[in-house]
């Protein structure tokens, strides 16, 4: 493996829990020259990974606007541009990590004679010279990409998720928590936001939390989150005085710097919450709808998950939006795993 190409475009969560597979190619190949492929935004969380040489951009969100409104000249002519960056590349691997037919295609798009994928489907596996099919126990972190990479032949040895920051990121971060007079270690970030309904905590559970985390641990809340998450933090913040949203204030490396330097992180499965593990915070991941990954691989990362009959759902819940699976998580129950979280 001499000139690689990862393609692992979305979503942040899995990015994460892709992200040990680069180090294990350059820990096996060190003279290879690695290549991801991710979509714009999302590129920001890889830039300081010194496994990464480069980064190639796929414009999805365009490509799509394109589409809808028929420029088709003009998306044939984006399509023809990546192409042609990708060909320069000259990888002589691709592995498709997405699994998907658009990770596919843009796996085929790179040329490459060699084009590896994990589990493909839709339609992706006849675009590929090899598929090796998802495997690796279930309940452990980042298992399909561990999975892949022993199936290679790769250097798995300390196989977790592990993200970088820039130095200039950690001094913005810093700043921000400074106009709130708050200082590395001295708060607790919460990540209650994620895409779907069936993976929230309830609000009326944060709010509850929040004092609890301030009379049991001396640590200050900060809720981060996106733009949309607005107005849903500053309800939530609103139940403690002194309670800080940065939800909408921060980018993703600025976010991430937050998660690294936090003394604590609770959160849904989302992925800052996979963040607190990528960077050895100590963590509590709340749930419910999805398959949680009950092995962390650290000490200081706690899994709440109640096993019901119906989870996981995933997109399909039948509860009719009863929630039950995280509904029935109270805030002691994850005060007290936060506790054992610290501990370790």
């Amino acid at each position: 493996m001499k000139r690689v190409l990862i393609v692992r475009a979305s979503a942040i969560g899995d990015v994460v829990f892709a992200s040990p597979f680069a180090a294990a190619l350059k820990r096996s190949h060190p003279d290879a020259h690695l290549t991801w492929l991710v979509e714009p935004g999302i590129d920001e969380l890889l830039q300081a990974d010194p496994a990464i040489d480069a980064l190639v951009l796929w414009p999805k969100a365009e490509w799509k606007r394109l589409w809808k409104t028929h420029r088709y000249v003009e998306l044939l002519r984006q399509i023809r541009a990546l192409r042609r960056t990708l060909r320069a590349g000259a990888f002589d691997v691709a592995i498709d990590l997405q699994s998907l037919l658009k990770s596919g295609l843009l796996t085929r798009l790179s040329g490459a004679p060699r084009r590896i994928g994990l589990g493909s489907r839709e339609g992706s596996q006849w675009l590929m010279t090899e598929v090796v099919p998802k495997g690796g126990p279930e309940r452990r972190i980042s298992s399909e990409y561990l999975h892949l990479a022993g199936h290679l032949g790769l250097d798995t040895a300390d196989f977790l998720p592990r993200l970088h920051v820039a130095d200039d990121v950690a001094l913005r971060s810093r700043a921000l928590l400074a106009e709130h007079g708050l200082a590395p270690d001295g708060y607790a970030v919460l990540a209650p936001f994620t895409t779907r309904p069936q993976k929230h905590w309830f609000e009326h559970h944060w709010q509850a939390l929040l004092p609890m985390i301030r009379d049991e641990f001396n640590l200050t809340p900060v809720l981060l989150g996106g733009p949309a998450d607005r107005d849903a933090a500053a309800r939530i913040a609103a139940a403690m005085p002194g309670a800080v949203s940065l939800a909408g204030r921060t980018r993703l490396p600025e976010a991430a710097s937050l998660v690294r330097d936090a003394a604590l992180l609770i959160g849904v499965d989302t992925g800052l919450t996979h963040m607190g593990i990528a960077f050895a915070t100590p963590t509590v991941a709340l749930f419910g709808s999805t398959r949680p990954y009950l092995d962390t691989g650290r000490a200081n990362a706690r899994v709440i998950w109640l096993g019901l009959a119906c989870s996981p759902c995933r997109r399909r819940p039948t509860c009719d939006g009863a929630f039950t699976c995280l509904r029935d998580i109270q805030p002691q129950r994850v005060v007290e795993e936060a506790h054992r979280a610290l501990a370790a």
